[in-house]
This record gives C-alpha cells, structure tokens and sequence, in this order.
C-alpha cells in the first residue's frame, strides 16, 4: 500500500505515540535510549521522521535536526518544529552529502522496507551520509508483537493463529492485527543487517521491555501509576537475549568507522 495513502487515511501520524498506553512507553524509551547515546549538541538525520515527533524534542535539547520522509503532509508538519528542517525524500536514495551528519536515525524505513535488499540500501544510505565515528539508531518491530498484543487482550482468534505463526517465522506481517504490510524483525536479523551494512559495535535494545501489553490492558487512565514500573522492567531486561523480543519495538545503536 502507498504510505501516502496509508497515513493520510489512518489515525493522525502525530497522535500514534500519545494515544495507546503502549505507545506512550515507546515514546519515553526511544527518548531515553537516544540521549544515552546521542553526543551533544550533534546535527542529526531523522530519515523517516513522520510529523517529527522526535525531531521536535531533540531539537529543543540543541541538536541540529533534519528530517526527510516520504510523506509531503508529515514533511510540511515537520517544517513548522522550531530547529526542524525538512524535506520529502527516500530513505534509500537520500538527497544529502556524504558525511554531513553526526547521527542518523532510521526509526520506521527498516520496517517498511518489506524487500531485505531496500533495507541494506538504507542502510547503506545512513552510512554514507554519517561522518566517521557517527551513530546509527535504528529501529525494528519484534515479529511477537501480534502474538502478545491478541494473546494479553483476549483478540486471539482462531484465524489469527496462523498469520502469526508466518510473522514469528518469517517476519512477513499482513495487517492482521491493523497498519499496513511490513517487514518485523527479530532481535538477531536487525544486528545481523546492521552489521552487515558496515556499522561497528552493534548492540540491539528492548524499548518497551515485557510490560506493556499489561499497560495496554490496564488502559490510559492508569499510565501514571503503572509506567514507572513498566520503564524499570524494560531497563533490566534491555538486553537479555531471552526476553529482548517482548519488547513491541527494537533498536538497534551502532557506530560508522569510517
């Protein structure tokens, strides 16, 4: 499906990490997982940036923000952030000169990517793109998301299971449970892709950690009482290769030599 059709007839794109419970938690340890890696002051890419619900942020805590997205609505949303400069453009062909960026951020490309040779030119693009001894973050979407989402909410129908069971194997997700077609990840195939790409010191992180579908069914009026727990739970098991793929969303921190 078009993502310009996509996002122009779904929910609003600005509102997507505000009005879940889940969402909320991904929003607060994106933030978090970024400012632990991010240098100071650093001029930053956000490919795939949407309405720049990241970029907002990160410019205000002084970075140099410049987002591309191959949306022209959310591209124009973007432009109007204070600090935010914007333009359409295609993770895999970016319109930016080699080197000029100390951090790229591909926090959506990697999961509408569907084809694994889009997704090595992506990133390829952010290596390019990255000065010597920048940063890449990029983010994936755990092939058990559907799994524990339907299986926490009692939506677990029959003619679900076998959907996914395809995504848990293959990483190919239909829709079945809502947003369009996409390609989810598994902890390991996101390292290995990044490494794969040039990048050095790859490490993969959990961002909601095992606790957010009982935030999910605990509802938006509970958030407050319940989301501190939820991030502790998260930070513990960041990196544990066990439970790592509970997490909705994944990132993964890596470095360009150069």
């Amino acid at each position: 499906m078009d993502l310009e059709i996509a996002y122009g007839s779904g929910p609003a794109e600005q509102t997507r990490l505000i009005r879940t419970p889940h969402g909320r938690l991904e929003y607060l340890r994106t933030q978090e997982l970024l400012r632990r890696f991010l240098p100071a002051r650093a001029r930053v890419l956000d490919v795939g940036g949407g309405t720049g619900v990241h970029a907002g942020w990160l410019a205000a805590d002084g970075h140099v923000v410049h987002l591309v997205d191959v949306v022209a609505a959310h591209v124009a949303q973007a432009a109007t952030l204070p600090g935010v400069t914007a333009e359409v453009g295609d993770a895999r062909s970016l319109g930016v000169p080699d080197g000029a960026f100390d951090v790229v951020l591909l926090l959506g490309p990697l999961y509408h990517l569907i084809d694994g040779a889009d997704r090595a030119r992506a990133l390829a693009e952010a290596r390019r793109v990255l000065r010597p001894g920048g940063v890449l973050a990029a983010a994936g979407i755990s092939r058990y998301l559907s799994l524990l989402e339907t299986g926490a909410g009692g939506t677990l129908t029959a003619s679900r299971v076998a959907p996914i069971r395809e995504v848990i194997s293959t990483g190919a997700y239909d829709g079945h449970v809502g947003f369009v077609a996409t390609h989810w990840h598994t902890a390991g195939e996101l390292r290995a892709e990044v490494g794969a790409a040039g990048f050095s010191d790859v490490a993969v992180f959990g961002v909601e950690g095992p606790a957010w579908p009982a935030l999910d069914a605990a509802g938006l009026g509970r958030f407050g009482d319940l989301v501190e727990s939820a991030l502790r739970a998260a930070r513990i098991v960041e990196q544990d290769p066990l439970v790592v793929e509970t997490s909705a969303h994944l990132l993964a921190v890596a470095r360009w030599a150069g």
